[in-house]
């Protein structure tokens, strides 16, 4: 499953509600200071009511294209899919559960149109799919993350039937060398970045990131960004074997046709298929380029059964890779990464992968051990309710 990146106001990285992405840590202390200097030796023009307006004509527009593009893309999808009884039923439990949890969308959504601190549609390459959005918090109290979104890339929804898994794995893969390269004109250190990506997206960015390192292992091959740019993997409820996964999606409504077409047929799946890729002993070399693999699913997620991290974590140690697995008791397909965020409060994941990307940093773990509890954003009989109807 994917969403659309978005924060909300008073609210750090670490309170973010939908981290997966790519992850910069930043150093913007000099740009700011820079900038004060400028202002005081010559001061701005304070903004005319004209140009606010045109600002905000401006955020409006963009809201209604991307709501437009999306909503064609689904009725696109659908017409592709077909309208069997397993379809009709969870679309119609996907609405009633995203009604209930719309008190905190609205929220989320009207900061990522309307934030200064979000740059939206940053175009990472040739495809009218390949954007990244990226969210720049303000310096006030020391270096903070700078999160990118590759929203073309992970999206399935934004890729098929126009795209195929090679070009969702290309797409992030683009987008993954855009932040790797350009990153630092947004006050990122294009040394310390964390990939994260959940469910497709986990699968997808771990695709690209085992076909970066195979390039890498071998002579003579163009690279346009390095593995040894990204600190660590974060992989949130993704599955890793396809193979094991055809008919638990023919079940659940993904049928297997559909599922097929995706792929770009049943002959493809083990070159898309990370944890089958690494047993392959012409690529042992390129496993040893991986940076640490960490990752997280809950048990009890219906969408992408545990197991499936569970055997990547076991094939990567298997190889002699650096993984490590978490799993959460209980926890359903978008527990971890909608309704835990969207409750507020502590947040086991949220609170694992900042201490993890601050490790070294004790003033950074001493603030984060200070930082208020995170805001509510949906009452807790809500979050109950839509955990209950769940297509996912």
């Amino acid at each position: 499953m994917a969403t659309p990146p978005a924060t909300m106001p008073d609210v750090d990285m670490d309170t973010n509600p939908l981290l997966s992405g790519v992850l910069s840590h930043t150093n913007m202390g000099t740009t700011k200071k820079h900038r004060r200097r400028r202002s005081a030796s010559r001061p701005s023009p304070a903004p005319s009511q004209p140009l606010r307006r045109q600002s905000f004509s401006r955020d409006i527009g963009h809201a209604a294209a991307e709501t437009y593009l999306v909503t064609r893309l689904s009725f696109k999808l659908l017409r592709y899919l077909g309208v069997g009884y397993r379809w009709m039923t969870r679309l119609v439990a996907l609405g009633c559960y995203a009604m209930l949890l719309m008190p905190g969308f609205l929220r989320v959504a009207y900061y990522y149109f309307f934030s200064s601190q979000v740059r939206r549609s940053v175009v990472y390459g040739d495809q009218p799919r390949n954007r990244l959005d990226l969210y720049l918090p303000e310096n006030n109290d020391g270096p903070k993350p700078v999160v990118a979104f590759v929203t073309g890339g992970a999206w399935i929804i934004g890729n098929f039937p126009q795209g195929t898994i090679s070009d969702m794995v290309k797409d992030v893969s683009q987008g993954i060398s855009f932040v790797c390269n350009n990153i630092a004109e947004y006050g990122g250190d294009p040394n310390r970045i964390y990939l994260m990506g959940q469910s497709a997206g986990a699968h997808i960015s771990a695709c690209a990131l085992l076909n970066q390192a195979i390039k890498e292992s071998r002579e003579g091959d163009i690279m346009s960004w390095s593995v040894s740019q990204i600190k660590a993997y974060f992989g949130l409820s993704g599955g890793y074997n396809l193979f094991n996964l055809v008919d638990h999606f023919h079940s659940r409504g993904l049928y297997r046709s559909t599922f097929l077409s995706i792929m770009e047929g049943e002959q493809s799946l083990p070159q898309f298929s990370p944890e089958i890729m690494i047993k392959d002993p012409t690529v042992r070399s390129a496993v040893f380029l991986l940076p640490r693999i960490i990752l997280f699913h809950g048990t009890m997620d219906n969408s992408i059964p545990s197991d499936s991290s569970k055997a990547f974590a076991d094939a990567l140690e298997g190889v002699g890779a650096e993984a490590e697995l978490i799993l959460y008791e209980g926890k359903t397909h978008t527990d971890l990464f909608l309704q835990d965020p969207l409750r507020g409060g502590k947040d086991e994941l949220i609170d694992y992968v900042v201490a993890f990307i601050h490790s070294g940093d004790a003033e950074a773990l001493a603030k984060d051990s200070m930082a208020p509890p995170r805001k509510r954003l949906v009452p807790e009989l809500l979050l109950k309710l839509a955990g209950k109807i769940s297509p996912f």
